[in-house]
């Protein structure tokens, strides 16, 4: 055989495949036109919303820091609000008790049965059911706040005498639920209102999350003669488990800056209650709302300071939640 054929006849070398440190290389520098403007789109896009958020940041620690420095009482233990005094005497404990607890009320009320309705939704009921269902929630969350606020005071509020009696009655003894018979404006009241608010939130990120489900998961639990609820709990709930802490943030979001409707319901008195049952309390929000109008350059930085602190709740809130799913694995949908 000549040597010229032989040499003809022979593979060529394989090609290395690239390694990761130049696929990223690649990446970055990609050449294509649509590839270098949606780059720079989306960096650009991350730089302005830290730099907004930047902005918010130094804007209330500046106008909160005049506040605060001529306050003659502790910021955060003081139990009144007085900046027209001379010196002025105000605090945030009343405002962050009425927050935090108005929260905790409507996520432990709203979060159980907007994950139940998802669950429904997804794996129970029949299609033509569930589409109308579904398409009812959607409207409920596009219903502004003030709708909200109006239905509670004209709706909810004249029909909580029963349920405060019941409440008095059977767990009156432990104060937490004792109640003078007066108007049932209270924290109770706006635990209940945030909870019917925020549940459309839940209920649809929730639903969609279940729906992501991969499909083969289930028929593996089912051939292995699993329960339908057993498939839930085996497949669905640790699959979507990251999804509806995300959507319990958001609705605790909406539940901690919420500010009309907290306002239409409530009887503030600036003063902390052991009972959920009585008038009194407030949060940033509504404090915020009912007293920005009529305050005074010092008493609008005042407000200000407030709300600087609810902007770090809120933070802190959806960091915790951040650090909760990614110190979990099992929270990964591919990990599931």
């Amino acid at each position: 055989m000549d040597i010229t054929t032989q040499k003809t006849d022979e593979a060529p070398p394989p090609t290395p495949l690239p390694t990761p440190v130049e696929q990223k290389r690649a990446a970055r520098g990609a050449t294509r036109p649509g590839d270098r403007i949606f780059l720079g789109l989306s960096r650009g896009s991350g730089i302005l919303l830290l730099a907004v958020m930047a902005a918010i940041a130094i804007f209330l620690t500046y106008r909160a820091s005049l506040a605060i420095s001529k306050d003659e009482a502790n910021f955060l233990t003081t139990f009144e609000w007085n900046t027209g005094l001379v010196p002025p005497k105000f605090g945030i404990a009343v405002l962050a008790f009425g927050t935090v607890v108005s929260s905790v009320i409507a996520m432990v009320l709203a979060v159980p049965i907007a994950v139940a309705i998802a669950l429904f939704l997804t794996h129970y009921a029949p299609r033509r059911t569930s589409g109308p269902i579904a398409y009812v929630i959607d409207l409920l969350a596009a219903v502004p706040s003030i709708v909200y606020g109006l239905w509670g005071a004209l709706v909810l509020v004249p029909h909580l005498d029963g349920l405060f009696g019941w409440l008095d009655d059977y767990l009156g003894w432990t104060g937490v639920f004792s109640w003078e018979e007066g108007a049932p404006r209270s924290m109770l009241t706006v635990g209940i209102l945030l909870a019917i608010m925020i549940l459309p939130i839940i209920t649809n990120v929730s639903r969609e999350v279940f729906r992501q489900v991969p499909r083969m998961h289930e028929e593996a639990a089912l051939a292995l003669g699993a329960t339908r609820w057993e498939v839930v709990r085996m497949s669905v709930l640790p699959f979507g488990r990251s999804g509806v802490i995300s959507a319990s943030m958001l609705g605790l979001g909406r539940a901690l800056g919420e500010t009309m409707a907290v306002a239409t319901v409530l009887s503030p008195d600036f003063d902390i209650h052991a009972s959920l049952l009585n008038p009194g309390g407030g949060t940033f929000a509504q404090n915020i709302a009912s007293k920005f109008s009529e305050a005074t350059e010092f008493g609008r930085d005042a407000l200000i300071a407030s709300g600087l602190v609810l902007f770090v709740i809120t933070l802190l809130v959806n960091g915790a939640a951040r650090w909760i799913i990614a110190r979990r694995k099992e929270y990964s949908g591919a990990n599931a």
